[in-house]
């Protein structure tokens, strides 16, 4: 017995409607997880000298060039992401970095976590969610409100129906 038509149509119009807000979930993941890095990577800057000393702390070899290195990858990283430039391959550096945090800095919550020891749970690790975040940017893409898809419009636009259909006719 198919479903009523009042039914149906509500599930088109829903559909319609979410399919029109699709363009949100990447804007708003790039823009929230790009001004958290960016802010992040300003604290760094601004605080070198204590950046240089957290991280010999942590053991991490070269820690004055590593901190550096991240502080300008957070800070720079977290604009492009904001703009949506570089979206995949910013994500990719920054989960990098994230992963790095669970092995050193956030170890230890990380490690009780999987436990299940205490009261955090995982999506109480930062670096947990900004990677999964991450991730979901790695793997899906910047979406269409970003300077990926305006680079890619202009490096390959689309094909000219007309064209198109003279190109198959022959």
């Amino acid at each position: 017995m198919p479903a009523p038509v009042a039914v149906r149509r509500a599930a088109a119009l829903g559909l319609r409607f979410t399919s029109a807000l699709q363009l949100l979930a990447p804007l708003l993941t790039r823009l929230v997880i790009g001004y958290a890095f960016y802010q992040a990577g300003g604290g760094k800057l601004a605080n070198m000298e204590r950046t240089v000393g957290f991280f010999t702390d942590l053991g991490i070899p070269f820690p004055a060039a590593n901190a550096a290195f991240i502080a300008r990858l957070e800070f720079y990283g977290g604009m492009l992401l904001i703009v949506g430039l570089g979206t995949r391959i910013v994500a990719a550096l920054l989960g990098s970095t994230m992963a790095v945090a669970l092995m050193t800095a956030d170890k230890e919550s990380f490690l009780n976590a999987l436990r299940g020891v205490g009261d955090d749970g995982l999506t109480d690790v930062v670096p947990v969610v900004y990677g999964l975040f991450l991730l979901w940017l790695i793997l899906f893409g910047p979406g269409l409100a970003s300077l990926d898809a305006l680079v890619r419009k202009w490096i390959a636009p689309a094909p000219d129906p007309a064209k198109e259909a003279d190109r198959l006719a022959v």
